[in-house]
This record gives C-alpha cells, sequence and structure tokens, in this order.
C-alpha cells in the first residue's frame, strides 16, 4: 500500500516574515493531519531557517534544485548535494517544468541529477509532463515516456524504489486551470504502466504525484483516484490552512 506524498514548491517567494508566520501555522495545525508524508521545499536560502523554525518532525524539508556536480567546486551561484544534505535536506525537486522551460534543462541533465541525488541520499521528486501543444497535438505519452526514458538510462528501473515522480500537466502549473481527475488518473496510470514494463513490483510500489493547480477544493477529488498518490503543491503550499486541507485530503 503506497503512502500519501504531500509536498511544498514555495518556488520564488518568502521573506523571513512570511515563512515565519507560514510555518508558525503549519506547526500549530499538522497535527490535524493523518498518515501522510509531508515535505516543505523552500527557497535555498531559507532551507536552513525553515529547519529551525519548525517544531514538529511530520514535515521533512527539501529544495527545489541541486548543481548536477557531485563535488563542490568553482560553479557560481550553484549548491551541491552535500550542502542540502549539511542542512538536512531528505528531498529534492528536480526537473520542474520551470527549470527545463525558462532554464533549459536537458532530459539527460536532469537524469544526471537524479542519479548524484539517489547516490548521496537525497529523494529526488522527478518531474515530467506535457505542454499543452504538446497534449492537443497528441504527443503527451512521447513527451512523458521520453523524460521517464533518460532518467530509467541513467539510473534503472530498480532505483525508482527511491524516486517520487511528480506529473505536471504544463498547461495546468499557476494558470487556475487543473486537468480533471479522469485526466490526471490517465497520464498517471500511463506512467505507472510504462514502469511495469520494466518491473511490475516497483511499478506499484512507485509514489506519483499530482501538481497543477491543486487546491483544498479539488484536492480530495484527485487524491481519491486509484493511481494519484499525493500533490506537489505550488501557490497553496503558501498558506497554512490550505497547505494542511490539501494534506488532509491526501489522508
Amino acid at each position: 500500500m503506497r503512502k500519501a506524498f504531500v509536498a511544498g514548491n514555495w518556488k520564488m517567494h518568502g521573506s523571513k516574515a512570511s515563512i515565519l508566520t507560514l510555518v508558525s501555522g503549519l506547526n500549530a495545525k499538522v497535527g490535524e493531519v493523518g498518515d501522510v508524508d509531508i515535505a516543505v521545499c523552500p527557497p535555498a536560502i531559507y532551507i536552513d531557517f525553515v529547519n529551525r523554525s519548525l517544531s514538529t518532525g511530520k514535515i521533512a524539508v527539501g529544495a527545489q534544485n541541486m548543481a548536477e556536480e557531485p563535488v563542490q567546486g568553482a560553479y557560481t551561484g550553484e549548491h551541491s548535494v552535500a550542502m542540502l544534505k549539511d542542512f538536512d535536506c531528505q528531498y529534492v525537486i528536480l526537473g520542474h517544468s520551470e527549470r527545463r522551460a525558462i532554464y533549459g534543462e536537458t532530459d539527460a541533465q536532469i537524469a544526471r541529477k537524479v542519479k548524484v541525488a539517489l547516490e548521496n541520499g537525497v529523494t529526488p521528486i522527478l518531474c515530467v509532463g506535457e505542454t499543452l501543444e504538446e497534449r492537443e497535438s497528441g504527443v503527451m505519452e512521447t513527451v512523458i515516456a521520453t523524460q521517464l526514458d533518460a532518467v530509467i538510462a541513467e539510473v534503472g528501473i530498480v532505483a525508482f524504489e527511491k524516486i517520487v515522480i511528480a506529473y505536471e500537466p504544463v498547461w495546468a502549473i499557476g494558470t487556475g486551470k487543473t486537468a480533471t481527475p479522469a485526466q490526471a488518473q490517465e497520464v498517471h496510470a500511463f506512467i505507472r504502466s510504462k514502469l511495469a514494463q520494466l518491473s511490475a513490483d516497483i511499478a506499484q510500489k512507485v509514489i506519483i504525484q499530482y501538481g497543477g493547480s491543486v487546491k483544498p477544493d479539488n484536492a480530495a477529488e484527485l487524491f481519491s483516484q486509484p493511481d494519484i498518490d499525493g500533490g506537489l503543491i505550488g501557490g497553496a503550499s503558501l498558506n497554512a490552512d490550505d497547505f494542511i486541507a490539501i494534506c488532509k485530503a491526501a489522508g
């Protein structure tokens, strides 16, 4: 039985004051959530502040990105996996559509980052998904399969026991549009079936989150789908009440 997992991606949002308010709300309310794994992924500069502000062991901390270089070195502006571990990061979001589209990260680069994270005991949250144009032109499955194949080629199918997948339809991120539960389930089932071609056992174990304008009022219906195991939450994770409501829905 897969355990639901909800992670908050704060993106480039926050200040010490606003984060303290948010984390205080999470500290106060997380006890209301059932048996759900929870993480928050603040901007890197605030990771230590968030860790020190959390008073509960129920919420893990993750990062939004990391360098593909496995060791420290002359990489101005980057942060290594060792640095993340130094500040108790348990997760790292890799391959988010904004990193792919805005910063030009390739499938191969993302796959190498996944490998580095795994080799250093940090759980990757691997994002895959299609644009609206790709969906409408009928190549959605090909796009997602290609994104997954790059990682499979780099680390092998067995490694997916320690990888979280987040399906994020690019057209539903920050737009207010949400894939219907049926649309989301269809893609989650496709992802699981693709992995099952290599290992049915691992395919049944892998956590597949949905990400794309998840809100308290649509979370329960999305999470009730058989292949949706929680969510990677953007805007709603910046509000303690909304995020906790979504976590409750996952439970």
